[in-house]
């Protein structure tokens, strides 16, 4: 039995009265909404009860794993407080190849050369990130546009203006580098797209890249340490 299947054996109709938080380091390929549904039914069908409320705290990519805050019951009501919580990611970025959704999940739509590239370039372009600036979202995502999720138009081929958003990004270091492999930790600000941060690092270069992984390692002062696997 995994750790969290452990935990939500232990979960009790008053834990759900009460209010409950678990944080959990979410697999690669399931959805955010996959983890809620997942927990959401598990207790409901232990406890036998109809309704119970779940919720997450802070959206991950399908192809992102890492640190999720699951809240329960009505611990639901402290979503936001947790959303507004600066986040931590490791990852790696993926030079001389472009995709429309900025990772792995949509094919890739154009091949660049970065033998120009060396790491001396790599350290420079990542002191620029650094401070509050307006960002733009990338179009796979599920930002709405005038109520609709802009994925949506995405994969309809629609084309629509994407608004700029504030955020601020804190620290970010360049843990190693090896063509075309850029590895990184960044932390940030709400409502940062480090989708969106991969992709621009490839044009400050006079390249082209994607995000190839992407792990959240910290919401605040929880840690993925902390975290329940499934």
């Amino acid at each position: 039995m995994t750790q969290l299947n452990l935990f939500l054996q232990s979960v009790t109709l008053d834990d759900v009265s009460n209010g409950k938080m678990i944080l959990i380091d979410k697999p690669i390929k399931w959805t955010s909404f996959d983890a809620v549904k997942y927990i959401r039914k598990s207790l409901q069908t232990r406890l036998q009860a109809k309704k119970i409320k779940v919720g997450h705290a802070g959206t991950l990519d399908p192809l992102a794993t890492g640190l999720l805050i699951i809240c329960i019951g009505k611990e639901t009501k402290n979503i936001s407080k947790y959303q507004n919580l600066p986040k931590k990611y490791t990852g790696i970025i993926k030079l001389g190849e472009t995709t429309p959704s900025y990772d792995r999940e949509t094919e890739i739509n154009g091949t660049y050369d970065y033998n120009h590239i060396d790491e001396d370039k790599v350290l420079n372009i990542s002191k620029t990130f650094l401070g509050k600036q307006k960002q733009l979202p990338p179009i796979y995502s599920a930002i709405k546009k005038d109520g609709k999720r802009m994925y949506k138009y995405a994969r309809e081929k629609i084309n629509i203006e994407i608004e700029p958003r504030d955020i601020e990004i804190y620290d970010f270091e360049i843990l190693n580098f090896h063509a075309p492999y850029i590895e990184f930790l960044i932390s940030c600000s709400k409502g940062t797209y480090i989708r969106s941060v991969a992709n621009d690092f490839g044009k400050k270069l006079k390249s082209g890249s994607h995000l190839f992984k992407l792990r959240r390692e910290s919401i605040g002062n929880l840690s993925i340490r902390e975290a329940l696997r499934f």
